[in-house]
């Protein structure tokens, strides 16, 4: 399809390629530049979009001025020659940075190219993100809950445009910041309350329509971290009336602020309401902290359990000691040697925040200068916690397998904290139904997978029952993956794997060997008898009577398992006259 031409679809909208800009006034002595990026299909390669989204921007004039964020690169073409519609660039005084993510802050390197002196306010953190961001000196003022900024009366309106500030790390970014402006009574929270909805719509006029993508929103950005939301929404609560939420993505919140603050509130408790959760804490941009913090927390999801992310850099002391004290699990990272003072007052808050009946662990950070892991895993047993993984050590750069490791690290705490959950769920199911489920009888599989990454062969493996025939033509078949399983990574969309079928009289040892625990990392495969190169998706069992060579074309989703729909490229029988092993469950409930 041919791209749409230059065009003005009304004075203030340019339109070119399905990006436009729409510049409008939503407060006295306050505008905002929409960047519509009508056409955009995915967002951090996180989830789909159905209806594009936009990056908000905002100018406010007292009798100096501000703008509160910028916008994303692919809009540099354009958005500066709206902004000097507005204002010459020479004349804003500040640049508030809500968080430093790209979309955002994707043209602060060219701001500061046309206005050298322009002074930058944002939370200390998000100010050290952008020195590493923007490679060059700047002026800056860092600040943090309860600080202000002070951008006078307008000379019109008489309007008096004071700012105060809100720290709300994780919302999505450690470094996210919210601003409120007392003169105009608009709060400024960029991710939060926002959607990924683009329309020229500039407010919230139809809940009805916005409604399904503010709940979707909500859910992949805001839900994992759901109890920095309760204690961003108690802070706000203490502000006087709130007028507009001024969001960094979608239409502005203005004629149904009640609906959207207390969706934010109803959906964050339902998630909190009685759950066990695993705090894991990390320290934004120092070493690989980031993303081995990543892997353990999203191996505690895959375990169904409830996990919040904390930047010990940028967390003030009260939300910290709220989240680690109510945590019933805490992750803990290496920290420097010599950390600088506002670091090592958090790392005191965190310690003197534990409990001595909840789970701790620790990890290496691999900064290049931590504190020895054996010496933090010291101080925290010598506080009387609970371990529940053995220490994390990280003795190169981080790859596939490290990876790996730690997400099955996390997934094992996770069953930890669901055990007690787990029996009671077990034991609330009705028995004449459970008994009937029970009859439902398969075979005995062991399903192996492997994979190359950075160089790095990783291997997975686990016994299976819920394996059945699903196509003719082609051959296919479906089998069904806990999600808590490590080798459910190994089994997305494109991927093979090898369905290993068991032997009547010979499967025991295979099941023994495949059902015991492994510590993270571990090889589930020594000791046992394999043929290399005959599958293309992993192992083959030299004991077992058959195998099948798969590859994997759907997924669908239940509430506990993964249905894995492959098509079968290969196979082989080794004894034709032996049969499959089979097994019978006394109860629907378990395996």
């Amino acid at each position: 399809m041919e791209a749409p031409q230059l065009k003005t679809t009304e004075p203030n909208i340019i339109q070119e390629n399905r990006l436009s800009l729409q510049l409008k006034s939503i407060a006295e002595d306050t505008f905002t530049i929409r960047s519509l990026d009508w056409d955009r299909s995915r967002f951090d390669i996180e989830f789909g979009l159905r209806n594009g989204t936009t990056y908000n921007s905002f100018i406010i004039k007292g009798s100096k001025t501000a703008l509160v964020d910028t916008s994303h690169k692919k809009f540099k073409g354009t958005w500066f020659d709206k902004l000097i519609e507005l204002i010459n660039p020479d004349e804003i005084d500040y640049l508030i940075v809500s968080h430093t993510e790209p979309d955002h802050s994707g043209l602060i390197d060219s701001l500061i190219d046309l206005n050298p002196n322009i002074e930058i306010v944002g939370s200390k953190i998000a100010i050290q993100f952008l020195e590493n961001q923007v490679h060059r000196p700047f002026k800056s003022k860092a600040v943090k809950t309860g600080d202000e900024l002070d951008l006078g009366i307008n000379s019109t309106s008489q309007i008096h445009h004071r700012f105060e500030f809100i720290s709300a790390p994780n919302l999505h970014w450690p470094d996210t910041i919210f601003s409120f402006d007392h003169g105009t009574q608009v709060l400024y929270t960029c991710d939060a309350f926002g959607l990924h909805y683009c329309s020229e719509e500039l407010f919230d006029r139809d809940p009805k329509i916005i409604s399904p993508d503010f709940r979707f929103y909500y859910d992949c950005l805001m839900s994992p971290n759901s109890r920095s939301v309760i204690q961003a929404l108690k802070k706000i609560d203490a502000l006087e009336i709130i007028k507009i939420i001024a969001v960094g993505h979608g239409p502005l919140l203005k004629e149904h602020l009640n609906l959207w603050i207390n969706n934010y509130r109803e959906w964050s408790s339902q998630i909190n309401k009685g759950e066990n959760y695993a705090a894991v804490c990390y320290l934004s941009q120092y070493g690989f902290c980031d993303q081995l913090s990543q892997s353990i927390a999203h191996g505690v999801k895959k375990a169904n359990t409830q996990v919040q992310l904390i930047d010990l850099r940028a967390s003030d002391p009260q939300e910290l000691t709220a989240l680690i004290s109510e945590a019933q699990a805490v992750v803990v990272p290496t920290w420097p040697n010599e950390p600088e003072a506002e670091l090592k007052g958090s790392i005191g808050t965190m310690i003197a925040a534990l409990k001595q009946k909840q789970w701790v662990a620790v990890y290496d950070g691999y900064g290049g200068n931590d504190e020895p892991i054996d010496s933090v895993a010291s101080q925290l047993r010598e506080l009387g916690q609970k371990e529940a993984f053995a220490p994390l050590r990280v003795k190169q750069i981080p790859d596939s397998a490290t990876y790996q490791q730690f997400e099955e690290a996390g997934t094992d705490l996770g069953q930890i904290l669901n055990r007690k959950k787990n029996l009671k769920a077990i034991k609330s199911i009705d028995s004449d139904l459970d008994k009937a489920l029970g009859t439902l009888s398969g075979g005995l599989y062991v399903v192996t997978a492997s994979q190359h990454e950075d160089g790095t062969l990783r291997k997975g493996a686990m016994v299976a029952s819920w394996v059945s025939q699903a196509s003719f033509t082609p051959p296919g078949l479906t089998v069904a993956v806990a999600k808590d399983r490590a080798i459910e990574s190994f089994m997305q969309v494109g991927n093979y794997f090898v369905i290993n079928i068991l032997k009547e009289h010979n499967y025991q040892h295979l099941i023994r060997q495949f059902l015991k625990r492994f510590p993270p990392g571990a090889d589930r495969f020594k000791g046992v008898g394999l043929i290399e190169d005959v599958a293309k998706g992993g192992p083959v069992l030299t004991d077992a009577l058959a195998f099948l060579d798969c590859e994997v074309k759907q997924r669908l989703e239940t509430s506990d398992h993964w249905i894995i729909y492959a098509l079968v490229k290969k196979g082989n029988i080794a004894d034709s006259e032996a049969k499959t092993a089979v097994h019978y469950r006394r109860v629907g409930s378990n395996y």
